[in-house]
């Protein structure tokens, strides 16, 4: 028994000392998250010394914008950073020019877009790019127009030039939720509004396939005029020389697609020889985090970069830990507002990249939008990869609209809906049994019943009222006739070209133009200083972790000092010392058992 006893309360001590350093490893492990925050904010890398020539890997997916998530430490720079990044670059001397490695699969055609744009720019400011390639595979025809315009051009010798056009894959669950009693049911304004085809279709409807083939269309002509233009070719030319392909690299290299040979390697040599033997090429996240030059004062203009990326929805909208991106509307709103209420803010910049979303939450967008107006700030839209619906909706009524020739935009339209899974559910022995009180249309979103007659007319009537409004409010904003809306709404998606023809955007460009137009209607001068500041300012990992465990202000940077304490060399020592002392003073030992 005594022996029972010494075991049973050792298991405990055990437990307890167990839980105890558990949660001290947390706390340290908390301190230090917030001190490296801190250090890393506080302290960025510097630039090595010398020329400098930058390498950028585009194979690696990026988001349009910086994610809000405080925690994700490993995400690549977005377009928007990038764009930022070579823009710094062009006036800085040391800066001799960027080797790039090309995405050989896929990538958003807006994102392309921007970025052959800043790659001309930094040319024409006299840098060079040199990009390599380890292929071009199927879908790569906007990879490839992405670095066409290059100062030198690279493919793998042992690999190939097989972009020869576009291509897009739509899966349709009609047949699969019949077989297995799922019943979908949804109201849609009108023919095109065709999300929900996936789940009540079993093939595209003759409108889906008219509207996907016209934007796939029309984002292959913008990718054969551009790299036409880019490599000295005529546009016929062009378009006959990709659709005839694949090639083997070395008739790609007889046909004017690529410059040169070879692997990676000999690239990135060629890059460094022409900075004039620079021993190493720089990451743009490195060049983009280091301190930039100090630019004297505070600029007296501001301009306000508002970014909104994700689907639409009420609140926050707060990234977590995963980085998921969501337009909260009462975050978006609040930053617009903040802008409006900043006296040195002379004209807002609204960089919207979304599928859509809620529409009661992108009307909280659209009314700051058009407040900001009122309060005379100019606001100009700068459209993303994807800017449709929702994303379209909260544009609307914005001075300017620029947009690529590639982006997604329109879808101007009204969808909802509900599956109803009983049946489904019955065939496995699950019985969901709805109640309700009050009215009939109680049930309507319920996923255990279909409508009735009286809940479908209400559902109609409810999301026509929305499609109205929305429509109502594009020809608002976009000072055109309603009627002219209708036509080129119902639910349709274009490219940012088509959205030119037809009046829904204004202009062809991507975030630098719209910060200069920015600057034009604020009339903020040629040789008048300005800066352009983020708003909602990105949360620290140090804001997050307060919000998330409560810490206040002081406990936080009490837990950065002890962070900083336990790394120095006498403390560890101490530490140390301390741990073998009691190594050798104190142990648990487990009993033997006696023989019974």
């Amino acid at each position: 028994m005594k022996q029972f006893w010494i075991t049973f309360f050792g298991s405990i001590v055990g437990v307890i000392i167990g839980s105890v350093l558990t949660v001290i490893l947390a706390v340290f492990l908390i301190a230090g998250l917030i001190g490296s925050a801190i250090q890393s904010a506080d302290a960025p890398a510097p630039l090595p010394s010398g020329d400098i020539v930058l390498e950028l890997d585009l194979r690696e997916t990026r988001l349009d914008q910086p994610t809000r998530s405080p925690f994700a430490f490993t995400n690549p720079l977005s377009t928007t950073e990038i764009i930022a990044a070579l823009e710094r670059a062009e006036s800085d001397e040391r800066v001799k020019g960027i080797f790039v490695r090309a995405n050989e699969f896929g990538m958003p055609g807006a994102q392309a877009e921007e970025l052959r744009r800043a790659f001309e720019s930094l040319e024409a400011a006299g840098k060079f790019v040199i990009a390599h390639a380890q292929g071009f595979e199927g879908t790569g025809v906007v990879n490839y127009f992405a670095v066409a315009g290059a100062s030198e051009l690279w493919l793998q010798d042992t690999a190939g030039f097989a972009a020869t056009g576009l291509s897009t894959a739509t899966p349709f669950l009609g047949g699969f939720f019949e077989q297995f009693g799922i019943e979908p049911e949804f109201v849609q304004f009108y023919e095109y509004k065709n999300a929900a085809n996936v789940y009540t279709e079993t093939d595209y409807t003759e409108a889906h396939r008219e509207a996907t083939l016209s934007y796939l269309g029309s984002i292959f002509d913008t990718a054969i005029e551009s790299a036409a233009s880019d490599r000295g070719m005529e546009i016929a030319a062009m378009e006959a020389v990709i659709t005839s392909g694949p090639y083997s690299a070395e008739e790609a290299q007889q046909a004017g697609l690529v410059d040169r040979l070879g692997h990676v390697v000999t690239a990135r040599e060629a890059a460094l020889e022409r900075a004039g033997g620079v021993e190493a090429t720089l990451a743009i996240e490195d060049y983009f985090h280091a301190a930039p030059p100090a630019t004297g004062n505070r600029a007296p203009a501001l301009i306000a970069l508002v970014s909104g990326q994700g689907a639409i929805v009420t609140g926050e909208g707060e990234a977590g830990f995963g980085g998921d991106e969501l337009i909260g509307s009462d975050r978006l709103a609040r930053a617009i507002d903040a802008a409006v209420e900043d006296e040195d803010v002379r004209a807002i910049v609204l960089r919207v990249d979304s599928p859509g979303g809620s529409a009661i939450a992108s009307d909280q967008i659209w009314h700051s939008v058009v407040r900001a107006r009122e309060a005379g700030k100019p606001v100009v839209v700068s459209m993303g990869t994807l800017a449709a619906s929702g994303g379209y909706y909260i544009s609307a009524p914005a001075n300017l609209i620029y947009a690529n020739a590639t982006t997604i935009t329109g879808s101007i339209g009204m969808l909802s809906g509900k599956l109803v899974i009983d049946d489904a559910l019955g065939r496995i022995g699950l019985n969901v049994e709805p109640l309700h009180v009050g009215g009939d249309y109680t049930l309507a979103y319920s996923s255990q019943t279909q409508w009735t007659e009286y809940q479908r007319e209400a559902f109609y009537r409810l999301a026509e009222d929305v499609y109205e409004d929305f429509t109502e409010k594009v020809a608002e904003g976009r000072d055109l006739p309603l009627s002219r809306v209708q036509e080129v709404a119902r639910g349709r998606v274009w490219t940012g070209a088509q959205a030119l023809e037809l009046g829904l955007v204004d202009r062809i460009g991507g975030l630098r133009d719209a910060i200069a137009a920015a600057r034009e209607l604020a009339n903020i001068g040629e040789d008048e200083a300005y800066e352009v500041r983020h708003f909602p300012s990105k949360p620290t990992p140090l804001d997050a972790f307060r919000e998330l465990f409560g810490i206040t202000a002081e406990g936080a940077e009490a837990a950065a000092r002890v962070n900083a304490l336990m790394d120095l060399p006498e403390v560890r020592a101490l530490i140390e010392a301390r741990e073998q002392s009691r190594s050798q003073s104190l142990r648990f030992v487990t009993p033997e058992r006696s023989p019974q």
